[in-house]
C-alpha cells in the first residue's frame, strides 16, 4: 500500500504540474513570429533579447535586411528585396507624407529603372506629369531640347510630381508584401561588434529604446544622414541653395517640358508637379539666402529674379511670392567615398549626392538598387558578413557608368550655367546654349546623358569638350585675333578646370576603365554546407 500511495502521489504531482503549465501557456499572450502579441494590431516591433554565446541576440531575429529610412531609395529597396523573398525590416523616422521641394523630377532613365523594379505604377494616381525634354532661356532667346525617346515605348518619358505622394505610393507598395515590415522610429546608432555591423539601436514612435538585428543593414537616411560617418568619408559641399515656390493657375511656355532660365547669378527652374501647379526653384549661390522674415527674400525675388522670368508666367511668379509660401533648401553634393564595412551598406543621398540642377538623384538611386538587387539575388545566406562585404565591393564599380555620368554632368552643367564676370566663362556659357540649339546629335547626345538613357562617361567628356571647342571656333571666326586666341585658350583651360576635378572625385579608373578593377569580376560567394 505504501508503494501504491507513493506512486499515486507522484502521478498527482505530475498531473498538477501539467495543469499549471497549460494554464500559464493559455493565459499568457501568444507571441507572433515578429515578437509582438496577438492583442496588438499595430506594426510596432516588440524586441526581446536573450543571451546566446555571450552575445545579445533578439528573439525575433528573422529579418535578413534592416533598411534605415523609407524615402525614395529606402522604400524602393524594401519592395525590391521583399519581392525577391527577403525578410525586410524598415525603420523610418516619420511615416507621414513628406513635404519637400526637391525629389520631384524623375528622368526617363529613372522611370525605366522604376519599371524594371516593378514600381512603375507608383507614378500613377498622383497627378504626375509627363515630361519630354527641356526648354532653355537666355537673354530673351529660347531653345527646346527633347529627350531621344524614338526607340522606346510611347509611355516612356520623364515624370514630375509631388515628392510626398510618390514616396507614399512606394511605401504602400512595400508594406503590401507580407515579409516587409515598416516601423516608425528614429535610428540613433549602428550596433557594431568587432568591426561588423550587427544591427541598429533606435527609438520607437513611443520613445522606447530598442534594438534590431539583421545580417545586413542598409542605411538610406537621406542627405542629412547621421549614420554615414562610420561607413564613408563624407566630403559634403554646399555650392548653393534652392528657394522654392509653387505657381498656380498658369501655363508654361512649352507644355510637358522642364524650363531652365540661364539667369544671373544662377539658373532658375520651372516644371509642373501636378495638373494645376508649377514648381519654381531659384538657385542662390553660396550657403546663405536672403532672410524671409525681414522681407529681404521677397525683395530679392521681385527685383533680381522676376525680371528674368519668362513673361508667360511672370504674374503667377509674383503672385506666388506674395502668397508667402517660400521655402529654402541647401543643395549638397558629395562624391561616393565608401569604407566597405561588414554587415552594412550605404545607399541613396546618404551615400552619394550631386547638384539637383539636372534632377538626376532619383535616377542614380534607382539604378543603384537594380545593381544591388542583381548582386544579392543569387545569395541564399547573408550571414557571412566579411565574405558578403568583399563580394559587394563590386557594387561600387558596377554602379559607376550611370552614377558617374549623371554626377559629373550635374556638377559641370551647374558651373557652366552660372553667370560669371570672367569672359572665358561667359563664352563657355553661350557656347553651351548655342551648341544645344543646333539640334540633332548636338542636343541628343547631351540630353541622353542627362536623362540617364545613355550612361557613358566617355560620351560625356566628348560632348563637354566639343562644346568648349565649338566656343573657341566661334571666337576665331571669321578671322582669328590675338584677343580671340587668348580667350579661347582660357576657355579650354576653364572647361578643364570645371570637369577634371569632378572626374577625379568620381574616380578615373572606375569611371572609364571599370574592367581593370578586380572587384568588377567578383563572383557570388558559395555557401558551404556544414559537414
Amino acid at each position: 500500500m505504501m508503494v501504491d500511495h507513493c506512486a499515486f502521489a507522484w502521478i498527482l504531482d505530475v498531473v498538477l504540474g501539467l495543469v499549471v503549465a497549460v494554464t500559464f501557456f493559455v493565459a499568457a499572450p501568444r507571441r507572433n513570429r515578429r515578437g509582438g502579441t496577438d492583442s496588438t494590431a499595430s506594426k510596432d516591433c516588440v524586441i526581446s533579447t536573450a543571451i546566446a554565446n555571450g552575445e545579445c541576440k533578439p528573439d525575433d531575429a528573422d529579418a535578413e535586411v534592416i533598411i534605415v529610412g523609407a524615402g525614395v531609395a529606402g522604400s524602393a529597396l524594401a519592395y525590391t528585396l521583399g519581392k525577391d523573398g527577403r525578410r525586410v525590416h524598415v525603420i523610418e523616422r516619420d511615416l507621414t507624407e513628406p513635404d519637400r521641394i526637391v525629389g520631384e523630377f524623375l528622368q526617363p532613365g529613372g522611370y525605366l529603372k522604376l519599371i524594371e523594379l516593378g514600381l512603375g505604377d507608383c507614378v500613377e494616381e498622383i497627378d504626375a506629369q509627363k515630361l519630354y525634354g527641356y526648354a532653355l532661356f537666355k537673354d530673351g532667346k529660347n531653345t527646346r531640347v527633347s529627350y531621344p525617346l524614338g526607340n522606346f515605348h510611347s509611355d516612356v518619358s520623364g515624370r514630375s510630381f509631388h515628392n510626398g505622394r510618390f514616396i507614399q505610393r512606394m511605401r504602400e507598395k512595400a508594406a503590401s508584401l507580407p515579409n516587409v515590415r515598416l516601423e516608425q522610429g528614429t535610428v540613433t546608432s549602428l550596433l557594431e561588434t568587432k568591426g561588423t555591423i550587427k544591427g541598429v539601436q533606435y527609438k520607437s514612435k513611443n520613445g522606447e529604446e530598442k534594438t534590431a538585428y539583421a545580417p545586413l543593414t542598409i542605411v538610406c537616411d537621406g542627405c542629412f544622414s547621421n549614420l554615414r560617418r562610420s561607413l564613408c568619408k563624407p566630403m559634403v559641399d554646399v555650392p548653393s541653395c534652392f528657394v522654392g515656390l509653387v505657381l498656380e493657375n498658369c501655363q508654361l511656355p512649352f507644355a510637358n517640358h522642364g524650363h531652365v532660365v540661364l539667369g544671373d547669378p544662377s539658373p532658375i527652374l520651372f516644371y509642373p508637379i501636378s495638373s494645376t501647379e508649377i514648381r519654381c526653384l531659384v538657385d542662390v549661390p553660396g550657403q546663405k539666402v536672403p532672410s524671409i522674415s525681414n522681407g529681404d527674400m521677397e525683395k530679392y525675388l521681385k527685383t533680381v529674379v522676376a525680371p528674368q522670368v519668362p513673361p508667360q508666367i511672370h504674374d503667377a511668379f509674383i503672385a506666388a511670392i506674395e502668397k508667402g509660401n517660400v521655402r529654402t533648401m541647401p543643395n549638397r553634393s558629395m562624391p561616393a567615398a565608401p569604407h566597405p564595412t561588414p554587415g552594412a551598406l550605404l545607399m541613396g543621398d546618404a551615400f552619394n549626392m550631386r547638384h539637383p540642377l539636372t534632377g538626376g538623384g532619383m535616377t542614380v538611386a534607382l539604378s543603384d538598387i537594380v545593381v544591388l538587387r542583381n548582386l544579392l539575388k543569387p545569395l541564399k545566406d547573408l550571414n557571412d558578413a566579411s565574405t558578403l562585404c568583399k563580394y559587394l565591393e563590386s557594387f561600387y564599380t558596377l554602379r559607376k557608368p550611370v552614377a558617374s555620368t549623371i554626377n559629373t554632368l550635374a556638377g559641370a552643367l551647374y558651373k557652366v550655367f552660372c553667370a560669371s564676370p570672367d569672359q572665358a566663362r561667359k563664352e563657355m556659357r553661350q557656347a553651351c546654349f548655342d551648341y544645344l540649339s543646333l539640334g540633332g546629335v548636338f542636343s541628343n547626345g547631351p540630353i541622353s546623358l542627362l536623362s540617364g538613357l545613355n550612361p557613358r562617361p566617355s560620351s560625356l567628356v566628348l560632348h563637354f569638350f566639343a562644346v568648349a571647342i565649338y566656343g573657341v571656333g566661334r571666337l576665331l571666326l571669321p578671322f582669328p585675333s590675338l584677343k580671340g586666341i587668348w580667350i579661347g585658350a582660357r576657355l579650354i583651360y576653364s572647361a578643364s578646370g570645371i570637369i577634371l576635378p569632378i572626374i577625379k572625385a568620381e574616380g578615373v579608373r572606375q569611371m572609364f576603365f571599370p574592367a581593370t578593377v578586380p572587384a568588377y569580376y567578383r563572383s557570388p560567394p558559395v555557401h558551404k554546407p556544414i559537414t
